[in-house]
């Protein structure tokens, strides 16, 4: 489809890697079809992209494809952005001035058909409808979990006793399951601040024109029904890099909040087919003490190989002793690096299985990959990911976690072992196959996601404003 140079589009998000993957991928599906892309992102990701070698923000775009822009979030760069209550407070405080500022100097380039937001910037969309442009949701976590959000704040349906993690949801689309699964942004113990920040995009999204999914119809097919007698909601994913969905590889356009360590791929080309056990976390999470010690325990005795992601600031001084006790040999089939191009490491016929956070975005990548996922959920969506995983899409198994989060040694193991043997491990194989399949269909021609995507940009088009 061929789209006239004036259909301009700003995307908005946060700098934190997962939400500005998702975002990337999509902008790449929107200038194959010829709209011209701008992200918007904040001052601190300036920062800490110049200090990777796969961007170059000093230009102010990537690879020349898709431009990038800044605001300031109101803190420094030094600011430690893990104390979540200061930055959204912050945020909110500073964002909607800075962001504002920002679009009255972009247009007066372009004149925007469109700016597309993640959730996590559910301020901006005032500031967007006061420059009077039509907005987009971009939802990047499962459709199951935008359902239970706008159904729990919008008191669509009965939730029962938040409190008690055993009892027992009903909503429509999804099978039963546990308070305990729910996105953790809606249980009482979640911080005042975190609940009103999610509380804010529900009471916003009537100047919202578009809600589009990151994940795709086929694998949460009912859900999407549901929500059709009660919101638009339109799955164009899943969002991807195309190589990931057999197309050619091309010079790849990227935004790397940390440096990649490519020598993992050298080390999966020397391991057999299906031998290896992915492990990562994301780029959010902090892997305690606990946990690389229960990992470290199950690598010694599952007898599998390990690629293990460890970014920084993740122990990095026990980084080193992490492999106390093991022998020569179990030292050689393991490999921990800080940062890894996760895409290519899933798309190697070397790996076997995936030790995930769940966060959205890895555990579409697996889908696509057709690579079995061993689900180790923290917070916010990852629990309700993790419940699709095990009992919706069933491409997987979930660790039996403590009250402190933490599997032990023991039900690592007993997962690694779920997904590489016996009749467990080639029902679910069977089944992530399956769902590599229709993740590759849905985006082609005549698909459920293509036919979304074309509709939007057909939206655009018809609505695209005309320059003085």
């Amino acid at each position: 489809m061929s789209v006239d140079e004036r259909v301009n589009v700003l995307m908005v998000t946060m700098a934190f890697q997962g939400h500005i993957n998702p975002m990337l991928k999509l902008a790449k599906h929107l200038i194959s079809k010829g709209v011209h892309v701008t992200i918007a992102t904040t001052e601190d990701g300036r920062y800490r992209m110049l200090n990777t070698a796969n961007t170059n923000p000093n230009n102010s775009d990537v690879n020349s494809q898709i431009k990038l822009a800044f605001f300031s979030d109101g803190l420094t760069p030094e600011f430690d952005r893990s104390d979540g209550e200061s930055l959204v407070n912050t945020i909110r405080e500073k964002g909607p001035k800075n962001l504002s500022t920002l679009i009255t100097d972009l247009t007066q380039v372009h004149n925007y058909s469109c700016v597309i937001v993640n959730p996590f910037v559910p301020w901006a969309i005032d500031v967007i409808a006061e420059h009077g442009i039509p907005c987009a949701l971009l939802w990047i976590q499962a459709s199951s979990v935008y359902s239970i959000y706008y159904r729990f704040f919008k008191n669509i349906d009965q939730f029962p006793n938040l409190e008690d993690p055993n009892e027992i949801v009903r909503l429509p689309g999804l099978p039963p399951f546990e308070v305990r699964d729910v996105p953790t942004l809606i249980l009482p113990s979640t911080p005042f601040y975190f609940r009103e920040f999610t509380r804010e995009l529900y009471n916003a999204l009537d100047k919202v024109k578009w809600v589009l999914g990151t994940s795709f119809y086929e694998i949460e097919e009912e859900v999407v029904d549901s929500l059709a007698s009660i919101t638009p909601f339109y799955p164009i994913g899943p969002v991807v890099s195309p190589f990931l969905l057999g197309e050619k590889e091309e010079s790849d356009v990227s935004v790397d909040m940390w440096s990649v360590e490519d020598s993992c791929m050298e080390w999966l080309d020397n391991k057999p087919p299906s031998s290896v056990i992915y492990v990562s976390f994301g780029s959010m999470l902090v892997t305690s003490q606990t946990q690389m010690d229960n990992i470290a325990t199950a690598m010694r005795n599952s007898n599998k190989s390990f690629l293990w992601v460890l970014k920084p600031g993740s122990n990095k001084d026990n980084v080193a002793e992490f492999s106390n006790g093991f022998s020569e040999e179990t030292k050689e089939r393991v490999l921990v690096v800080k940062w890894c191009p996760q895409e290519k490491v899933l798309m190697h016929s070397s790996v076997a299985g995936f030790i995930s956070h769940c966060g959205w975005n890895s555990t579409l990548e697996a889908v696509v990959a057709g690579v079995p996922l061993i689900a180790w959920p923290s917070w916010t969506d990852q629990p309700t990911t993790a419940m699709l995983i095990e009992n919706v899409f069933r491409n997987g198994v979930r660790l039996r976690c403590g009250e402190d989060g933490n599997a032990s040694a023991e039900d690592i193991e007993r997962c690694i072992r779920c997904v590489t043997e016996g009749p467990s491990a080639e029902e679910i194989k069977k089944r992530a196959r399956e769902m590599k399949e229709a993740a590759w269909k849905t985006l082609q021609d005549g698909g459920t996601s293509s036919k979304n995507i074309s509709q939007f940009i057909s939206d655009l088009i018809a609505g695209k404003p005309d320059r003085a």
